[in-house]
């Protein structure tokens, strides 16, 4: 009985995650999604695909950054600042490692008596400690650089992967036959690509640039990831390309100011982050939640005339 309790706890589990009323409308099963007839349908086994993804595109970022990047700091003149390192002092460094970075007033005093150093030369080895810690210039332009080039192409492929498409043009033809919609290789590689390269930011996280909001860097990963994977496995693929085109189009213009920034070509720069904003308001306050109003209503109606169509052939 002991034995078992975990195997059965776990088929629990399975049953409510899998529970077809979570993901499906009421009156489909997962029987109803199984290829058939030329049909193919996305599966969350699919998913696995985002893994080695993931891991390619870490080889190929650091291809990019090591051949593409470097050379582009080197010819626009970007350096690292010159910076003091701080003196070798066992003490000082077991506390900034251990304990704190930034040492409190009373353990200053600590320390001082501890290194027969003023209080001002203390701060100063803790200041220089930190700066040495601190990423250069010209990793943050070639992060910067490689978040860039992959959102460019990452939108110009979501456009040639739905320029073609009817309900891009029509959103009503985003509900059309949902959820029985069949997947196309176009939108499948779109997917992957995607969420690969989030899950590629997340296995980098503790070697990229640690800015201030590094907790919610972590979080926006990880919502991102799990709202790709919940449109997957509901085969809400047709708005879910929509989306993914319309926020990609916003962040090539933030990265790309971040890069200007860094080149000190400012003024450049200062345009970019204007443009950025201006696209930002555009896609994500006015055109996201206008499309998603339109297509929610349509979705609405269709599910009440399939709703008064069954009780009329009762």
């Amino acid at each position: 009985m002991y034995f078992g309790f975990p195997s059965i706890m776990l088929t629990t589990v399975s049953e409510w995650l899998w529970w077809e009323r979570l993901w499906l409308p009421g009156n489909l099963s997962w029987s109803d999604l199984e290829d058939s007839k030329g049909r193919v349908y996305a599966k969350a086994s699919q998913l696995y695909a985002t893994l080695p993804c993931a891991l390619c595109l870490l080889l190929v970022r650091h291809l990019f950054e090591r051949c593409i990047a470097t050379p582009l700091a080197d010819s626009l003149g970007i350096k690292d600042r010159l910076r003091h390192t701080a003196e070798q002092n066992h003490i000082l460094e077991s506390y900034f490692c251990k304990r704190a970075r930034i040492p409190l007033q009373a353990d200053v005093r600590s320390l001082c008596k501890k290194t027969s150093w003023s209080e001002r030369k203390v701060e100063v080895w803790f200041r220089r400690r930190r700066n040495q810690d601190r990423p250069g210039l010209r990793k943050r332009f070639s992060e910067a650089s490689w978040r860039c080039a992959f959102y460019l192409i990452a939108f110009f492929g979501g456009i040639l992967a739905l320029y073609d498409k009817p309900w891009v043009y029509n959103l009503r033809e985003v509900w059309a036959g949902f959820p029985k919609q069949s997947m196309l290789p176009s939108q499948y590689w779109y997917y992957i690509l995607e969420m690969g390269f989030y899950l590629s930011l997340v296995l980098r996280l503790a070697f990229d640039v640690k800015r201030k909001d590094f907790k919610e860097q972590v979080i926006h990963h990880m919502a991102t990831l799990t709202l790709l994977s919940f449109s997957w496995i509901s085969n809400y693929i047709r708005i879910g390309t929509l989306v993914m085109a319309i926020h990609d189009s916003s962040d090539i213009l933030l990265e790309g100011g971040k890069v200007f920034n860094y080149a000190n070509w400012h003024k450049t720069a200062n345009a970019t982050f204007v443009a950025f904003t201006i696209l930002f308001m555009v896609t994500r306050l006015v055109i996201f939640p206008f499309c998603w109003k339109v297509m929610t209503g349509v979705m609405k109606r269709r599910m009440i005339l399939t709703h008064q169509r069954k009780k009329t052939t009762k």
